[in-house]
């Protein structure tokens, strides 16, 4: 017996049902269960998968992810079963950097500039807590932007500090606003850093800047960087240059150079080493790095010598080392002649002068150290190569050590010549960039 329901869809459809209601039907059908398994199938690689994140290009939306990201990191786990919640520190601690308390070392006696030194037996704090970020404080611009606009407030200098400065590197930048830019609009750099690079290449002997990589020029210590502008040009250049600053409470280089995502570290060679293995870069450039290099008996030159590898530059410019009357003559100022009888010493050769700029080049003969005078300075013995915050060396370091390979024998291209490859205990079957 038929249900009253059957009934009633026979007397409406009658008693045998078109073949196009029956076609639409299961169609619909079909749709149904596409739609669903989507759904579902999307609900479960949003478990399963991977996330991808989300590419924000709304400010303010990064600004709030950023700060759901900080206060996250109240909460860190000391152990497997506990956990406790860090504080925020107070105001006064908003530019601490650790092993560095200037007030302190003063307090425990060191002067001279050592105050300004990594200190950590003096300044290690016991109470821990987050050091919060600054109160105008705003996410970096992307990469390559933010090598060329940063905001003002997140490296704390004034609009009187930014304008007095004197280096090379720092003047003529363009205040507006609250961002700092080192570009025009038209991609000049307003510093003439590029007319400055290009003078050291000619001075070199090279057609332009370009060509510092051929010239086995790779890696450059940026004493006192100032705003990171040398550096930059470098990077764009496709060298790997480092800046190393002295700490500074407010204005730091160091952090100017990392807010523009320029590699930096802070260093401060009065007493100590800096933190790198010997035979490290292929040229110390120091512009109005305010250090004065004759003094101590030129003991700041020997850790400019340990840093450099063979055959690689020292490069110096500074108002102190102009000699009187013209550019091209032979009487040198005060500062310049003990320079020169002490570089004579360490086996460098003054290869090039123009206007406030000397470039000196480190020998790429070890056995020029043992034919020199009897008054030379001395060869390190060997065990004093350790780099890390070790005491400045009044001897010659590397000469001995098996990374001695002059920068001139590098491999034009970007990888690494057999003699490197021994070095570092690779064979040429296999290619390292």
């Amino acid at each position: 017996m038929r249900s009253p329901w059957l009934n009633k869809l026979s007397v409406i459809l009658g008693p045998r049902p078109p073949t196009s209601w029956l076609l639409l039907c299961f169609v619909s059908v079909l749709a149904l269960i596409a739609v669903f398994g989507s759904s579902s199938s999307n609900s479960f690689d949003s478990v399963t998968s991977t996330v991808v994140p989300e590419i924000y290009t709304n400010y303010r939306r990064l600004k709030e992810r950023a700060a759901v990201d900080y206060f996250e990191l109240r909460t860190l786990s000391l152990g497997a079963s506990r956990q406790r919640e860090l504080g925020i520190c107070g105001k006064e601690r908003e530019n601490y950097v650790p092993c560095y308390n200037v007030t302190a070392n003063l307090l425990s006696g060191f002067k001279d500039g050592e105050e300004f030194d990594r200190h950590c037996e003096v300044s290690r704090q016991r109470n821990r807590c987050l050091v919060r970020p600054p109160k105008d404080y705003k996410i970096p611009l992307h990469w390559p932007a933010g090598r060329d606009v940063i905001w003002s407030g997140n490296v704390k200098i004034t609009k009187d500090q930014f304008l007095s400065s004197g280096s090379m590197t720092k003047r003529m930048m363009l205040l507006e606003e609250n961002q700092i830019a080192f570009h025009s609009e038209d991609g000049l750099i307003f510093d003439g850093v590029k007319d400055y690079s290009r003078q050291i290449a000619e001075m070199m002997g090279l057609g332009s800047d370009s060509e510092f990589f051929q010239a086995g020029v790779r890696t450059v210590l940026d004493i006192g960087c100032g705003f990171g502008s040398f550096g930059a040009h470098l990077v764009s250049l496709e060298l790997m240059a480092l800046c190393v600053a002295a700490y500074e409470a407010t204005g730091s280089q160091v952090q100017l150079a990392l807010e523009r995502g320029l590699p930096a570290l802070i260093g401060n060679f009065i007493t100590r080493q800096l933190p790198y293995p010997s035979l490290s870069f292929d040229m110390v450039h120091c512009a109005q790095c305010g250090i004065v290099w004759d003094k101590k008996e030129g003991i700041f030159l020997l850790e400019v010598d340990r840093l450099l590898k063979p055959g690689g530059y020292f490069v110096l410019t500074s108002p102190a080392s102009k000699p009187h009357g013209s550019a091209t003559g032979t009487k040198k100022g005060n500062m310049l002649t003990p320079l020169e009888q002490f570089t004579e010493k360490i086996c460098w050769s003054l290869i090039a002068q123009q206007d406030e700029t000397f470039i000196w080049q480190k020998t790429a003969d070890s056995h020029c150290y043992s034919s020199r005078k009897q008054n030379g300075v001395p060869l390190c013995k060997e065990g004093h190569d350790a780099p890390y915050y070790q005491a400045l060396m009044p001897c010659i370091t590397g000469t001995s050590s098996k990374r001695w390979i002059p920068i001139q024998n590098k491999s034009s291209s970007t990888h690494l010549s057999s003699a490197e490859l021994e070095v570092h205990g690779k064979s040429q079957s296999r290619r390292f960039l």
